[in-house]
Order: C-alpha cells, then sequence, then structure tokens
C-alpha cells in the first residue's frame, strides 16, 4: 500500500459563531487497532492555530512551527515508541485562536478557518496502515475552556487559562474509554481550505523541536496560609509525595523553581469537587514600590530571592476541579502552553470535598541548544556572568528567538540579531537564524519597512530595525557564506535601504520615520534609558524634528549592505551604496555636530547621548581620536549624557573596543554584577524599569568574552580566514576554547610587562590572519 493519500482538513460539527469569536480548545480522537510489531510510523500534523499530539496517554509534539503571512508550517513526527500491540489512542489539541487580532496571540498566524491535518502511516511487519484526519475522527469542543488576558493594556500571548475540568474529557487521552458526548467531525472541501493551509503548499518545519524534561521544584519559599507543613509541601514537590487539604480551607504557599524556567506545568488532583486552583507565575519577588515604563506600571525590584521584604505578582491560569479523580486515575491539569517562572504562589481554595494532590511538576522546555564554547579570565566575576547570560540565552530560545519568554514570546529585529550572534559564538548554529531571516524577510511591507517582530499578526513598525536584519545577513555571510541565502533576501535589503532613501531630507540626513509609541503610526525607539523614559524610549530630540541616530542606523545598514553586495560581485550596486553611504556621513557630519565635536542628537539641538557617539565610531562618522574623546565624555558625565542600557551594550563594547577604551568594560560589566548581587538568575530587560526578568539581549558574555576577550572571529566570509586578536581590556588573562563553523578554536593569552603572550590551536584548513 502506498503511503501517499489523500487526508483532508476536519474541524468539529460542533461550532458557532460565537466560538468563531474567541479562543476555543478543541480535542479530537482516533482509535486504532495494531495486530503486529509495528517498523516505522509516521505522521504529518498541522493545525490552525496551535496542536499538541498524544499518543497512548504520552505528549509526543507540540506545532505547528510558528509560521508567518506566506509560509505555514507542518510537522513530519516519528511516532514508532509511542504505538504497541492491539488497541492505540491518537489525541489532538488544538488551540484556535480566533482571526481577531487582540483576541489571539500577537506572534501566532491564523486564517478564518480552524482545523487540524494530520496524514501518516504504520508501517508494520506485512502490511502499511494509513492514518489521516477524515471523517472517523471524535471532536470535542471543550466550553469550560477560556483564554485570559495576561493584562487589560498590552496583552500579546494570551496563552493563560480559566478552565474547569470537563467530566466529558474524562481520562479522554486513554484508550479504553468511550466518546459518549463527543460529535463526528465535519470534513472541510479543499474548495473552503485558504491557499496557505492546501496541503501542497504547506512547509515542512525548519528547525528541531524543542527539547523538554521533566523537572521538580526546588523549595518551598513561604507558607502564607496553610495546616499542611513545609516538610509536607517538599515531599510533594520533590518526591511527589501526596498532599491533603481539608474541606473550606483556603491555601496558600510560595514554591522556587530554584532559577528562571520556561516548561509545561503538570498537576494531578484526587476528588476535591468545587476546588478553585490559581497559580500565579512570577519571575522575581518585588516590592511595593512601582514605576512606569514605556506607560506600563511595573514593580521595582531588589532581592529577586526576598520573601520577607517582597511579594509575588504575576499572570496566573485558575483551575476548577471536577472532583473526579482517584488514586489511580487522577484529575488532570495541564496548561496547553509553556510557562515562565522562577516562582509559584499556589492558592487553593477546598469546597465541601477535600482534595488531595498527587503530582505538581513541570517538562522545561527550550531548543536543544548545544553550547560548546567556554572562557575564563582573570575577572571571576564573568564566570558567573556567563552562567547568567547562558540561561537568559537558552530560555529566550524556542521555535524562534523571543525577546523574553515571560511578557510577550516575540521575536524583534534588533534583539534577535544580538541573540544570533550569541548563539554563532558559542553553539555556531545557524538554524533558528535562518529561521528568523525567513520571518523577517516575509514581513516587508509595501514601502519597504519590515515589521519590528515577526511574525506577527499585526503591523508593528521600528523603521529602524531592519537595519539589523541587514547586519544579521551580513553576519551569516561572515560565519556560515551560504550565497544563495544572500541572494535571496537581496531584493529585500534594497527595499528597506529605498525606503531610508527616499525619506532623506535636502540636507542629505533622514526625516522624522516615526515618533512616540502609541501616538505615531511608526516607533522611533532606540533603547530604554531613563533620560528617554518619558518618550518611550526615544530621543528627546524627535520632539523638535529629525532623530540623528536614525541617520546614522541608516548608514550603518548602507555599510553591512555595500560588503553584501561586493562579495556578491554587485560591483555597480556596492558603488551606488558606497556614494550614498559617503553623501549621508558629510551631511551627519556638516549638520549634526556641534562645535565641540559630539554628535547631536537632533541636527542643530544642544542634546546629546552615548548612543549617538557609539554609532558615531562604528560608523566611522567619527574618526577614532574623536569617537575616543566624545566617549570618554559620556563616561566622565553621566548625568549630562542619555547612557546605553543593557540593550545598547553589544553596541557600546564594540566601540569602546574600536577606539581603544575596552578597559572601560569592567565598570560596565557592573549592570550585570549587580543583577548577580540582586540574585538574579537571567539578565533584566533594563535597569532603567526592570519589567523583564529574561530578555535575550543582555546575554553579551556570550559573545565578548569569545569573539573580543579571545579575540576568535571571522575574517573572511564563511570563516575561510579567520583572527585572534585578544582584546585584553581591564584583563590580565584569559583560556578557553571557541566553537566555529569549521571547528573548535583554543586560545589562551597573558599579559606580561603589557604585551601580550599568545598561544592557540586552530583547524589545519583554516589560514589565520594577522
Amino acid at each position: 500500500m502506498s503511503k501517499r493519500q489523500n487526508a483532508a482538513w476536519i474541524w468539529t460539527q460542533d461550532w458557532s459563531s460565537k466560538d468563531q469569536q474567541v479562543a476555543r480548545l478543541v480535542c479530537f480522537r482516533k482509535r486504532i487497532q495494531i495486530n503486529e510489531h509495528v517498523e516505522k510510523a509516521s505522521l504529518k500534523v498541522t493545525a490552525d492555530s496551535r496542536y499538541k499530539l498524544f499518543i497512548n496517554s504520552k505528549f509526543v509534539q507540540v506545532g505547528p512551527l510558528k509560521g508567518n503571512r506566506q509560509k505555514w508550517y507542518y510537522d513530519q513526527i516519528d511516532i514508532t515508541k509511542y504505538l504497541h500491540l492491539g488497541s492505540n489512542t491518537i489525541a489532538i489539541q488544538v488551540l484556535r485562536y480566533p482571526a481577531i487580532h487582540l483576541a489571539g496571540n500577537y506572534s501566532v498566524t491564523r486564517t478564518e478557518m480552524p482545523g487540524l491535518y494530520l496524514n501518516g502511516y504504520i508501517q508494520t511487519v506485512n502490511n502499511v496502515m494509513t492514518i489521516q484526519t477524515d471523517e472517523t475522527w471524535k471532536s470535542f469542543n471543550d466550553r469550560q475552556f477560556e483564554i485570559v488576558s495576561e493584562a487589560s493594556d498590552f496583552a500579546p500571548m494570551q496563552i493563560y487559562e480559566k478552565r474547569r475540568g470537563e467530566p466529558l474529557l474524562k481520562y479522554w487521552l486513554d484508550a479504553d474509554i468511550s466518546c459518549e458526548g463527543w460529535h463526528s467531525v465535519r470534513v472541510i472541501s479543499n474548495q473552503q481550505v485558504p491557499m496557505i493551509l492546501q496541503p501542497q503548499n504547506l512547509y515542512k518545519r525548519t528547525v528541531p523541536f524543542m527539547e523538554r524534561r521533566l523537572s521538580h521544584f526546588s523549595t518551598v519559599k513561604k507558607i502564607v496560609n496553610s495546616n499542611q507543613s513545609s516538610d509536607s509541601w517538599r515531599d510533594l514537590l520533590v518526591d511527589d509525595q501526596p498532599l491533603t487539604i481539608g474541606a473550606h480551607q483556603h491555601t496558600i504557599v510560595e514554591i522556587s523553581a530554584g532559577s528562571e524556567q520556561t516548561g509545561y506545568l503538570r498537576l494531578n488532583f484526587n476528588h476535591g469537587a468545587g476546588t478553585q486552583v490559581k497559580i500565579i507565575q512570577s519571575e522575581a519577588y518585588a516590592l511595593s514600590q512601582t514605576t512606569v515604563v514605556n506607560g506600563l506600571t511595573i514593580p521595582i525590584k531588589k532581592d529577586r530571592e526576598d520573601e520577607v521584604h517582597g511579594h509575588l505578582e504575576g499572570f496566573f491560569d485558575t483551575y476548577f476541579i471536577s472532583g473526579y479523580g482517584t488514586t489511580t486515575h487522577p484529575e488532570k491539569y495541564r496548561p496547553f502552553w509553556f510557562r515562565t517562572f522562577r516562582f509559584i504562589r499556589l492558592e487553593i481554595v477546598t469546597n465541601e470535598q477535600p482534595v488531595t494532590i498527587s503530582q505538581f511538576d513541570y517538562e522545561s522546555t527550550m531548543y536543544p541548544l548545544v553550547v560548546k564554547s567556554a572562557v575564563k579570565t582573570s575577572d571571576t566575576s564573568l564566570s558567573d556572568i556567563w552562567q547568567l547570560s547562558e540561561r537568559t540565552l537558552s530560555h529566550c530560545m524556542h521555535e524562534t528567538y523571543e525577546d523574553c519568554p515571560y511578557y510577550e514570546q516575540q521575536q524583534y529585529l534588533m534583539d534577535t540579531r544580538a541573540q544570533i550572534l550569541y548563539t554563532y559564538a558559542i553553539a555556531a548554529d545557524d538554524r533558528l537564524a535562518r529561521k528568523a531571516i525567513d520571518d523577517f524577510k516575509c514581513s516587508q511591507n509595501k514601502d519597504g519597512t519590515l515589521n519590528a517582530s515577526a511574525p506577527n499578526y499585526e503591523e508593528n513598525i521600528i523603521p529602524t530595525f531592519a537595519v539589523y536584519y541587514i547586519w544579521m545577513l551580513y553576519d551569516h555571510m561572515m560565519y556560515f557564506d551560504d550565497q544563495q541565502l544572500l541572494k535571496d533576501n537581496l531584493q529585500t535589503v534594497e527595499n528597506i535601504l529605498a525606503y531610508f532613501q527616499h525619506h532623506q531630507t535636502q540636507y542629505g540626513y533622514l526625516d522624522n520615520l516615526g515618533g512616540l509609541n502609541g501616538v505615531s503610526r511608526y516607533w522611533s525607539f532606540i533603547d530604554w534609558t531613563e533620560q528617554w523614559n518619558s518618550t518611550t524610549g526615544v530621543p528627546t530630540a524627535v520632539k523638535s524634528g529629525p532623530v540623528t541616530l536614525e541617520s546614522l542606523l541608516y548608514l550603518y545598514g548602507l555599510q553591512a549592505a555595500i560588503k553584501i553586495v561586493q562579495h556578491l560581485g554587485f560591483n555597480q550596486l556596492a558603488e551606488e551604496y558606497a556614494k550614498q553611504a559617503l553623501e549621508l556621513k558629510h551631511a551627519i557630519r556638516k549638520y549634526c555636530l556641534s562645535n565641540s565635536g559630539m554628535i547631536q542628537d537632533g541636527p542643530g539641538l544642544e542634546q546629546y547621548s552615548q548612543h549617538a557617539q557609539v554609532f558615531g565610531v562604528l560608523t566611522g562618522v567619527l574618526t577614532e581620536s574623536e569617537g575616543k574623546t566624545n566617549l570618554l565624555q559620556t563616561i566622565k558625565y553621566r548625568k549630562k549624557y542619555a547612557q546605553c542600557s543593557v540593550a545598547m551594550s553589544f553596541y557600546l563594547f564594540a566601540a569602546l573596543k574600536k577606539v581603544g577604551l575596552y578597559a572601560e568594560s569592567n565598570q560596565y560589566w557592573d549592570i550585570w554584577r549587580r543583577m548577580l548581587a540582586n540574585n538574579c538568575t537571567t539578565s533584566v530587560e533594563a535597569e532603567a524599569g526592570e519589567r523583564s526578568e529574561c530578555h535575550a539581549w543582555g546575554a553579551l558574555a556570550l559573545y565578548e568574552l569569545p569573539t573580543t576577550i579571545l579575540g576568535v572571529a571571522p575574517a573572511s566570509p564563511g570563516y575561510r580566514t579567520m583572527t585572534i586578536k585578544p582584546t585584553p581590556g581591564y584583563l590580565t588573562w584569559a583560556s578557553g576554547h571557541v566553537q566555529t563553523p569549521v571547528g573548535l578554536v583554543k586560545v589562551d593569552w597573558k599579559l606580561v610587562n603589557d604585551h601580550i603572550e599568545l598561544n592557540y590551536e586552530i583547524p589545519e584548513q583554516i589560514e589565520l590572519e594577522e
């Protein structure tokens, strides 16, 4: 029998116009009989919007991979090990987000058509059995499930749940239950299927499946109100020893996972009908004082572990126990999507019956990042910063890069360019980078701008963020040199640069590209620095006119594009871009340079920032001497100049290196030392308002230690040649190994009488450039 079959999209018959307006969880089941040993079994699965696949009660996989405006993905899943002789059950949950923007996850693409598609086979010794979505499946629309927005003002995730145990879903994953109360499915004709969802147009998943491993909470932080002892709670969390809470009790306990985690929560209950369970997930203990960043009120934090002076607040799920659970067959609550937490505040209110909790743990999940680089230095604090950074990056990598796993789970251009370089430096892994490049390419708008975050269900444009996409391509060229990838993205680059050129004034610099967040259509965001808090991360010069940094970033993008098109052999285009870059550089020097030699935040304005000097250095608008003088000014008089925050530290450190001021990096590592002193386990988003506790642009050490301090970097595209040029800064020695696309590089250096004594080992086929 052929493996190629005509599967169809299906959906539940129990679907109304109201269901179409809200997020719904729909369950699907099919029972199959296997009478011979299974040699191979595979399923092709996708859904609108997300699915979770279970086979014989085992959680197998979640998907599909996040798509975009132009691409919808399917997963090819090997299910051989999950099957056995006899009756088997394939069960799938589909979380369907409506086409209404604010009612769904911002980064999950969806269409007007809800649906599930599955096509696969089971190959036994003598037969090939087809498995596909068709009229033989059963479905159940769980209207006891509700998605609750995480906040009233800005809620991009839409993953948190209010849910009641549904008796008709009692043990629904098991093979031997009936489907009483379930419905037959509706087979959707191919003519009704949107073009992007038609089977022949689906794209195979391009990144590996996420790693999942069983994990336990580590400690009980605080018992607020409970008749059970800390030891009893610990026995439940660590050893799965059942814990019983009596009738008519209000129990509150706070527990710790030890560090920031991303994982699928798992709770089992016995009895306890009518019990309400509220699971508050939090990143840190916070003080009662608040501050406002970008219009959002956020708590002030100090010691993240301080349960005495701090409190936990955060996003939460609520589950109402049905009460059908027993010791042998517990009632299970599994929130659909993974959660981000370091601490959990568990609030349980029992009704007439006592309830027994027989399990509370989680499956941690993240991209299967294999860290292969390691660096030690004379500054032992950098080792702790490295560990914090590694944890930060890994928890911001799932099926896309993410700005932060707790608040948004969105892939932003500026963040992602840095995250990609961090990944290259420690793992030489470009699989997620390729996905990111394609997502941003597919987000291009008619005017040439890219979405600041992609995939994204809404327009979300920070014009200068497109520059970081151009640099992503340049970075990939230097590490991997996939010329086809460059050619496939070249038109996108040309469109971006044409957009900027269109906005040049008669003076040569750019006019305003946007403005304040929530006020202008486009946002001119640069950095979360204290001095720009009132203008939503935009230099205050925007109130008077053009922002110099937008011109500087345009120049920065042009310079990357020149190197790309030169490498591809498009010399005429390179010359054209070089001419534009030279004219732009002259315009910035003529109109945006003060008499003191500092680059102004706006043409002719006596407003200044460290950022303008940093990009003045990186673009060559400032000479090395001028750049050194200007940066020293911003370091000496910090209150006078808006300072680069965590987000812009990558570029600050690069500028310090370029002008011979890398020793000053010591004081900037204090940002991370303060995080460690406050018991952070991952990098904060910004010191000027610590909203997110896990923001991957803060994983800077993963790049700086291998690439700058050890000095290992590509010198020509594809790492055909390389350099080893350590930058000691304030350090006296460093040693380690760096994974590159061409092999492992070992480096050991120390300062002797201000001279670097350098030893290294490189792959035989690689030439070292002096």
